[in-house]
Formats: structure tokens, sequence, C-alpha cells
């Protein structure tokens, strides 16, 4: 019998507006494994991300995603994220006032459906910011509220940490980030990861995955996963770039 993937993306089909971004896209991701997408921009990658999460900005007229099975496309994003889909933003937003510390318990009570008792959140955190080298510090912090660049992502990665999710969607954390911050980042995914956790790495680029290495390498041109392969295919983009892909796509 063979086993029900944590993710099954079938034949999406998404627009916004008018305009259809997504074209058919299909994708399988089973407990364990990291996945990358690459692709050009305006290929559907950041458009894929928000649909998976829900954003209203989007219109889904075709296909369907499931996590561990059930189909979720019909859900809120709070319900999403409770049946423990996760999204890293690539531009994430501040949000003044509100400390680090205090969002995150709002968030984990949210995603259990009942309030931790402070004792244990306290120590939960803490555990997890030893693990991501985070100093405690970091978490009386106004959310993003004049983060750097690496501040945001690693504050996102702590979120990941506290949350713990089974799929995690990670779209172009490395935008931004200089290589300390995105080797910080990268070792902070890594500290993650788990084999019931499912990883989908959205980039432009090879230098995050020198860091956070996938099994599977996927090429998004014009809202469709065109070739597939493993961690050679990134290589492989990063010396010939798009251009073949997308020439092929325009004869067709």
């Amino acid at each position: 019998m063979s086993k029900t993937p944590l993710l099954e993306i079938r034949d999406l089909h998404a627009n916004i507006g008018d305009k259809e971004i997504l074209k058919g896209l299909s994708l399988s991701i089973n407990e364990g494994e990291v996945h990358a997408i690459m692709g050009p921009n305006g290929s559907g990658k950041s458009t894929l991300a928000n649909v998976m999460m829900g954003s209203p900005a989007y219109r889904v007229t075709s296909g369907d995603v499931l996590l561990k099975g059930q189909p979720i496309l019909g859900m809120r994003p709070d319900e999403r994220a409770r049946l423990g889909l996760f999204l890293a933003f690539q531009y994430p937003v501040a949000i003044p006032g509100v400390t680090l510390v205090n969002f995150l318990r709002q968030s984990l009570n949210a995603r259990r459906g009942q309030d931790l008792p402070i004792r244990e959140f306290r120590e939960l955190l803490f555990k997890q910011m030893e693990l991501l080298k985070v100093n405690q510090d970091f978490a009386r912090r106004y959310v993003n509220d004049g983060f750097s660049g690496g501040e945001k992502k690693r504050a996102e990665m702590l979120q990941m940490a506290v949350l713990q999710p089974i799929m995690a969607i990670l779209d172009e954390t490395d935008s931004g980030l200089d290589i300390d911050a995105l080797r910080t980042v990268a070792d902070g995914v890594n500290a993650l990861m788990h084999p019931g956790m499912g990883l989908l790495l959205i980039t432009h680029y090879q230098r995050l995955l020198d860091h956070i290495t996938p099994e599977f390498v996927h090429v998004l041109v014009a809202g469709r996963i065109v070739k597939s392969g493993g961690p050679e295919l990134a290589l492989e983009l990063e010396a010939s770039g798009y251009d073949q892909f997308e020439t092929e796509l325009a004869v067709a």
C-alpha cells in the first residue's frame, strides 16, 4: 500500500485578477523530504506559496491541495496553520507594539487550540532559542520592528521552532541576506528539520541550497513544473539559467 504524501498538489490553477499564474502545477512531498522550487521572476513561485497558505489575493480556478490527505483549499489561513502548515514570508511585516514573545505565545495557543501555561511556554521558548542560538533579549523586541533582514528571517525561524509545523514553506528566505546571515538562518532550518516534517524551499539561487541540501529540485516556469531532479539540477540552473526551459515552452 502506497503511503499518503504529507503534501500533495494536484493540477493546481490559480489567478490573480484575470491573469492566470499557476497553470496546472502538481507536486508531492513526503515526510522527511526537502524539496526546492527554482524559477525566474514571474514564474509563479511566490504565488504558489500564497495560494497554499490561503491568501485572498489569489483565486484557485481548479485543482486541489491536500495536507496529510485532507483538502485545505476551502479552509481559512488560520485553519491551515492549525493543521501544521507554515509559511516564512519573503518580506516579513513589522508589528510595532507587539513583542515577539507575546506574538509567539498567542500563535502557539491558537495552533494548539488551548492556552499553554506560561511556565511551559517559557521552557519551550528558551529551549528553541538555545537550539537556534538566539539571545533571550531578542524575544522582548517588537515583531520585526527595526529588524535587519537577517533578524527578520531569524524571527521566522524562531516562529517555526515554537509552532512545530509538519509542513514548512520558505518563500525566498535567502532574499536580502548576506553570507553570514544566510548561514545562520540555514543552520536554524537544518536544526529544526526532523523525519516527520516536510520542507519546501522557494528560491532563485543555488547559494541557499549550499547550506540546506534538497533531495528534489523542481524548475517552475510559466506556472508549471517543467523539470524535476536531484541537487545537481540546481547546479545546472546556476550554470545555464532558465532560458532553455522558457524557449522550449515558447516553441511548444
